[in-house]
């Protein structure tokens, strides 16, 4: 079943997923828990929207970007859902290289959304506690649609190139992926062929985005911590440090597992297996169980909201 396919042109090959290795025979009771962070990540982000959607006083310039952060954590769920519960619930291994290269590009793009999502939140932020008497005018509606769609074509237009970039290969080596849904680095050593071009991308990609907005994320809390340090009173000061944990709890999620992956994949080869399997699920499944829990729970306004609609 796992055995890999040695040489192959581009249109008739097909990629084998990897589940967890050496427990197959176990895969449906693994399958349970997946099933679980499905169910429970794809509620927690919908009662977020619905409740934000439904409640005029949370249409606030940090509800909705948590708004953005839920359906961008929604559509990944979606994205590398068919794949990871077609290994453990039905041992459906195999996947076609178009297929392959759609859920690299959707994966890929919603990920870059997402770190965009993530920037805008810290900017949120910032003016929140830096420029408090403008924070109305500066995060009006029309401005945070605009600001949002911007870096969602950003991530669009950046992660367009790579599917075509990828199917001018062959590949010739062993076909059996690292994780159970398609990843750019992961794709990129079954090919035969000089893969320059795209490694040069892949790091102008992590560059110009991750990179870029993890520091611009940096420069925001280091500025925000100028401005709280100034503060006189303990109380206010760690008030206003508060309103900044849900955020930092995401940015930690988010960004920690992915770092790890990647310099993995770049610098570590000879890294344990189950480590860079650990490490992707973490990437993947992890910020969209977490970030609804965390922000109920860090809130006060949102969690109250959501208690009343239940008890209704």
């Amino acid at each position: 079943m796992m055995s890999a396919v040695n040489y192959t042109k581009f249109n008739s090959a097909v990629f084998l997923l990897t589940g967890i290795p050496g427990k197959e025979d176990v895969h449906l009771w693994i399958a349970i828990p997946f099933c679980l962070m499905y169910v429970i990540s794809i509620v927690g982000n919908s009662v977020i929207l619905f409740i934000v959607k439904t409640d005029p006083s949370l249409h606030e310039p940090m509800y909705i970007f948590l708004s953005m952060l839920a359906i961008t954590d929604l559509a990944l769920l979606i994205s590398t859902m068919p794949t990871t519960l077609g290994i453990f619930l039905f041992n459906t291994w195999e996947i076609s290289l178009d297929a392959c290269f759609a859920q690299m590009f959707f994966i890929q793009s919603l990920s870059f959304t997402e770190s965009s999502v993530l920037l805008l939140m810290a900017f949120d932020r910032f003016v929140a506690i830096c420029n408090p008497l403008r924070y109305i005018s500066i995060l009006t509606l029309p401005r945070i649609g605009k600001m949002g769609l911007v870096f969602v074509l950003r991530g669009v237009s950046l992660t367009f190139p790579l599917p075509f970039l990828l199917k001018r290969f062959r590949y010739c080596r062993s076909n059996v992926l690292s994780h159970c849904y398609c990843l750019h680095q992961d794709v990129l050593m079954m090919a035969c062929a000089n893969i320059r071009v795209n490694y040069v991308y892949d790091v102008f990609l992590s560059v110009t985005v991750v990179g870029l907005d993890s520091l611009f994320i940096f420069l925001s809390y280091a500025l925000i911590l100028k401005t709280v340090l100034k503060v006189t009173s303990h109380v206010k000061c760690l008030r206003a440090l508060n309103t900044c944990v849900s955020h930092l709890c995401a940015v930690f999620l988010f960004y920690t597992p992915r770092i790890g992956l990647g310099l993995i994949h770049g610098y570590w080869k000879s890294s344990p297996p189950l480590l860079n399997l650990f490490l992707g699920y973490i990437s993947l499944f992890v910020p969209p169980l977490m970030n609804p829990i965390v922000y109920s729970v860090k809130s006060r306004h949102l969690s109250s909201r959501i208690i009343r609609v239940f008890i209704k």
